[in-house]
Parts: structure tokens; sequence; C-alpha cells
């Protein structure tokens, strides 16, 4: 199943190669050199396609037909090259929603996922495991990779009970590095054999991401832990290239490396015996101005601490280039020279923005599954009164969140217990869609616009894009606070006397699907403070105190507030990301009440269902229970923010402002959002 295909070990002896295993030069000839080309593919999700479902159009800046003809480009510039993908393959668009379905009904994917009738096309030498893999269980994935024509690795993944392929706990549930025997032609033109070698890892957040589907079942080391592990391995073996290909983020140079962090690269550049490494899961361009600042790296070679290192983006706009020179030393290959580089597939700032053409032979391979995943998001579940786009989601309650949050309170309630029905439901939801990562070009088209009027299943995928699961937990009032203390570090700190351009969106440190909204209480944001904890909820400022005006108000209409509500107890409806995390206060196992086998995509779908069948239409106006707290200065502030351009959303902002907000038409930003100023001096509208 998982690891019944192995890569080729091509015998020198056989193909009777003319200058293997020796460097055949003394000081009169010049040294045989290698060049070397790893091309990356990551974070996918099922975008294969050239097509945003959600909008029912073709879309050129995603998908890997499009990057499929940048692969070719790329790999005949060259006389050797391999392919890599890094993972979060199988889930994130419709189109893995609509296979997920199938296996969810009938219990099979019922032939080779679409993925890799795409993939397999393209030559792949191997496939890293992302921590979406896991999202639709082990059996789902064993059967979805067991339909890849090339193998896959992880490091870190061991397993622990019901294990596969005769493997025992302790056992690496997948083969933990792969040593690939590449035939290579050299500067003299004649071939030669290079020792490739492959090792891959996952963030062992895992576990709580998914501990519906792994919990008792697997347990994940730390990346650089499994690294120094293994690395030593596969030197002893013979690799003359290690390429680690770690589905993480950057993470940090300054703080010690802990065992189990999410975004380990930088510390994995460190690992001796690492020669290039191909990186996902954060969804942001490396090299890039992005990173600039970043110790120890050289954004214009692209390395870190001398380590050539790349990570492409996300949904296929980008594609890894990491160029190698290998030199023949005393019967051994050296790496002398590394560079990478991230190739967009789509410049919108071009003459000619499409920089590729799609592949038509990756279109023709998901032909029928396209057509499939159009009819299952054609579906039609019922009515909206009103648009539901996310463009002002970030600065005022919005509609597109609203909406999840009504579904899931309802959905929470109808499952209570005797135990925990007298108990008040709230619920906490995020933006999953509002400018992505405000890293690439392509996030200024990440927005929800699900417009009013009939709505179908892609109107709630667009609405919910993860497929995580209901889950509630039981918290304090205090705990709700220092819950919304975190999420609002999702803003900058705005200096009340200062005339400066002040931007209000902390795009670097705080990802939008941290901002959490929670609903069934109100309250107002005093961006003027600092925040109390950073992205990761960890305190930095104790005494802060942004959230203020926090209450609720009981059913005979009391309204509660400070100790008393401090210590009164709520159920939170949330998902299994969230409540099993840990991190936001009142999370983790601990807190956990109740666990549904229901996605919040299905709750949503429904809720607007049921709503539509008693009313004829489902209302998602927000009910505006978050502001931020109106400055009081005699200082003009010019406090700015980013958001889609483009006439549907100026035309949606025009019509839904609470406070003022100005299109700032003599500024551009280098993604292409718009900028926005907003008056935070004065109350905004009542609607």
């Amino acid at each position: 199943m998982l690891n019944k295909k192995v890569l080729a070990v091509v015998i020198a002896s056989s193909l009777g190669l003319a200058a293997c295993g020796s460097d055949n030069n003394d000081d009169n000839t010049t040294a045989v050199q290698v060049d070397l080309r790893i091309l990356e593919t990551s974070d996918l999700h099922t975008n294969i396609m050239d097509y945003d479902y959600y909008k029912s159009k073709y879309d050129p800046t995603i998908g890997l037909a499009r990057t499929a003809s940048l692969i070719k480009q790329k790999g005949s510039d060259v006389s050797n090259f391999v392919l890599v993908d890094n993972g979060d393959l199988l889930q994130g668009s419709p189109m893995g929603d609509y296979v997920a379905n199938n296996f969810k009904r009938d219990n099979t994917i019922g032939g080779t996922h679409p993925a890799y009738k795409a993939m397999n096309t393209l030559g792949y030498s191997v496939g890293n495991i992302g921590n979406h893999e896991f999202n639709y269980g082990l059996d789902f994935l064993s059967e979805a990779i067991a339909g890849a024509n090339f193998p896959y690795i992880n490091a870190n993944v061991l397993c622990e009970a019901d294990c596969w392929e005769g493997k025992e706990k302790g056992d690496n549930l997948f083969t933990p590095y792969l040593i690939e025997e590449k035939v290579v032609i050299d500067s003299n033109g004649d071939q030669q054999i290079v020792k490739i070698g492959y090792i891959g890892f996952v963030p062992p957040q895992i576990l709580l991401w998914d501990k519906q589907n792994l919990s008792g079942k697997v347990s994940v080391m730390g990346i650089v832990e499994a690294a120094e592990k293994f690395v030593p391995m596969m030197k002893e073996q013979g690799a003359d290239v290690i390429v680690a290909i770690p589905h993480s983020g950057v993470g940090s140079p300054t703080n010690p490396v802990d065992v189990n962090d999410e975004n380990a690269t930088y510390a994995l550049s460190l690992v001796d015996g690492i020669d290039a490494i191909t990186f996902g899961h954060s969804h942001s361009v490396f090299p890039s101005a992005t990173f600039d600042g970043l110790a120890n790296a050289d954004l214009d070679k692209g390395t870190i601490n001398g380590v050539a290192a790349v990570m492409p983006g996300r949904w296929g706009d980008n594609l890894g280039v990491v160029d190698i020179k290998l030199e023949m030393k005393d019967g051994k290959w050296m790496v002398i020279d590394r560079s990478a580089k991230a190739e967009p597939i789509y410049d919108k700032s071009a003459e000619q923005p499409e920089l590729v053409q799609a592949d038509n032979g990756i279109r023709d391979a998901v032909a029928m599954d396209h057509a499939n995943t159009l009819a299952y998001v054609d579906q039609p579940i019922g009515k909206a009164s009103a648009d539901m786009y996310s463009f002002l989601t970030l600065v005022q309650d919005d509609p597109s969140v609203q909406i999840v949050s009504n579904a899931q309170i309802e959905k929470v309630k109808q499952n209570l217990t005797d135990a925990l029905k007298d108990i008040p439901v709230l619920s906490a939801s995020a933006p999953f869609k509002a400018g992505g990562r405000h890293s690439t070009a392509a996030d200024a088209d990440s927005y929800v616009q699900v417009p009013a009027g009939d709505l179908t299943y892609k109107n709630a995928a667009d609405l919910y894009l993860y497929p995580n699961t209901m889950v509630a937990v039981k918290v304090t009032g205090a705990q709700v606070k220092d819950w919304l203390e975190c999420s609002a570090n999702q803003f900058n700190q705005i200096a009340p006397n200062s005339t400066e351009p002040q931007y209000l969106i902390n795009w670097d440190t705080h990802r939008t699907y941290n901002f959490d909204v929670i609903d069934g209480v109100t309250y107002k944001i005093d961006v003027t403070q600092p925040t109390k904890f950073d992205g990761n909820c960890k305190v930095v400022n104790a005494d802060a105190n942004r959230i203020v005006g926090l209450s609720f108000q009981e059913e005979d209409g009391t309204i509660i507030t400070g100790e008393a509500l401090a210590t009164k107890e709520f159920i939170i409806a949330s998902n299994n990301y969230r409540a099993f995390g840990g991190k936001f206060a009142g999370t983790g196992s601990d807190y956990v009440v109740m666990e549904l086998p229901d996605s919040n995509r299905e709750a949503l779908a429904e809720y607007i269902t049921v709503e539509t069948e008693a009313n004829g239409e489902v209302n998602p106006a927000a009910d505006n229970n978050w502001d931020f707290v109106t400055i009081n200065t005699a200082t003009k502030l010019d406090v700015r923010f980013e958001t889609q351009d483009s006439e549907l959303a100026d035309k949606f902002i025009a019509e839904q402002q609470l406070r003022k907000l100005t299109k700032r038409s003599d500024l551009t930003d280098e993604f292409g959002f718009a900028i926005y100023n907003i008056d935070l001096t004065t109350e905004p509208a009542a609607k």
C-alpha cells in the first residue's frame, strides 16, 4: 500500500558508464562537474486545474496545469533535474472535497486520485507528506497515495497501533528517506551517477490538528530530532547530495529550537549534511522581500546559513528551483555552489501576465474529475438574503464570518447533553479568506465572494475552506477574554498622537485564520494598547488590555460584565483544529466537552438549508458584536489597511462600511491590494 513502490537503483556496471566513480583528472585536466537542478511543488491543495470553482471560471494564477508547463520549461533548460513535491496535496479545493466525499460515502476513492493522475505524467522522484494529508484519515491516505507512481517519504511519523504493512510500534509509518542513484550528464558530456538522498518531515502538530484521525495510532518526532537521527545514516549509505523536504515554515533564528517546533526550516539549515531544503507549509515565497532581514539569509542567492532553500507559495502559483553544482574530488562528489529561487506562473505587473499556458496533458488527465467536481459543487443548498463578501472582515463584523458562527451555535445547541444544556453557547469563527498571507500577488484575490441569492455547495466551501470537524470546549469568561486578547494580535499598535502612516493589519506575526471573532458576547478592541499575546498566544505583556467592554446578555436581558463574567461558564463552538490546539486560552483536550462527526462545512450547509426551508432564505447579516474603541485624539491620524482592489470590493465597501473608509488612489500595494484609510477617531454609523 503506502510504500510498495521503491526507486529503481541504477547499477553503473550494467549501464557501462564511461566515467562513473572516478574523476579521471590530473593537474592538466579540467575537474569533472555536474549541474543538478531540483524542482519543487508544494501546497497544491488539490488545485490541479487552473480553475476557480468558487467563481466558476478558469484562473491563470493557480493550478498544477500551469505549473506543469513551467516544470517542463525549467527542466528542459538543463541537462539534469529531479522533481519533488513537498505535501499538502490532497485537501484544500472542491476537487479534493469531491474525492473525499466519495470516500466517505463508499469507503473508497474509486480509482486513482486526480492529483496522481496529473502528477504521474510529470516524472516526480519523490513526494513528502504534509499535515493536510491526514485530514481524511489514514485509510483515505493509504488508498490515495497508492495511486502515485513515485515513492513517499516521511522521517518523523511513527506507528503506535494498528500498524500497516507489517510495521510494529515505534517503526516509521512511512519510508523515512530514500537515496536515488541518478544518471546525470557531466561537464564533459559523459554519464555519471549522483546519489541524491531525500528526507521528509511534517509538523508534530498533526497530533493536535487531526487528533480524531491519529490519536493512539501514531506518534511524531521533532523535525530536527528526526533529521539528526537519519541524515548521518544517509551519508553513511553514500548520499552525495541530501535534499530535506520539510513541510514546515522558516521559523525563528533567535529562539532555542524546541523539539516540537512547527516551523523548523531555519533550524534544519544548521543540521550538518543537508545541502538543499525544499520547504513549504506557510504558503509564502522564499527567497523574497518578505524575508528581508532574516539572519544569515542571502535572498539574492536563495540560501539560509549557506544552504540552498526555496518555498514556492501555494496552489501552484510558483515553482521552486534549486541549482547545485557538484565537482568530483578524490573520488567523491562535493557541492561547490548552490542557489535557489521561486519562479512564478503569473506576474500581474508584466505586460503579458500569464507567464505560462496550461499544460493540456494535465487538463486531459483530470477532465472527468473536473466535470464531476463541477457537478458536485453546483448542488443547491438554499438561498441568502444578502451578499457575503469578506473584503471588510478584518476591520468590522462581517457576514461571511457571522453565518458560520450562527451555524456552529445551532449545531452545538442541538447536541448539548443534560449536563451542558444550561450553559450559554458562544461561537469562535475566523476569516479563512481575507487576503491570504499578504505575501504573493495571488493573495489579493483570496476573499470570500458569495453573492445574495441561490446558494450551492461551492458557496459553503467558499465560506468554510477547511474540512474541520465540529468540536466544543467549556471555558470561563476570563478565558474568553484571553482568547480574544490573543485574537487581537491581528492588529498593530496605533500611536494616537502620530501623523505618520500607520498600517492596522499585522500580517507578519498573526495569520487571519487566527483572528477569531467570538459571537454571543459583545466587546471592543483598543488598538492603541500593546498586545498581551504574540501570534502563538504566548504572553508578551501581562498588563496589556486590548479587549474592553466585554459583556454577555442573559436571556432575561441581564448584562453580565466584570468579575461576574470572568467566573461564568460558557460553551464555545469551534473546530477540531482550534479546540485541540491548546494555543488559545480555554483550548486543549482538557477543555473539550463535545466532538461531533459533522464537519463545520456540513453544519453550515445544513443550517443554510434549514433556514431557507423555514424562512425562504437565510439572513447572514452581521450582528456587529465587536468593534474598535474609538480613539480620542486631536491628531489627524493616517491609519491604513489593505483589501481587494476591484469594482466589486469598492461597491461593497461603499455600501457596508460602518466607519468612514477612504480608498487611496495615490498608493499601490506591492501585491496588488487596495489601500484604504480607516477613521478610528469618529464613532461608526449604526446599522
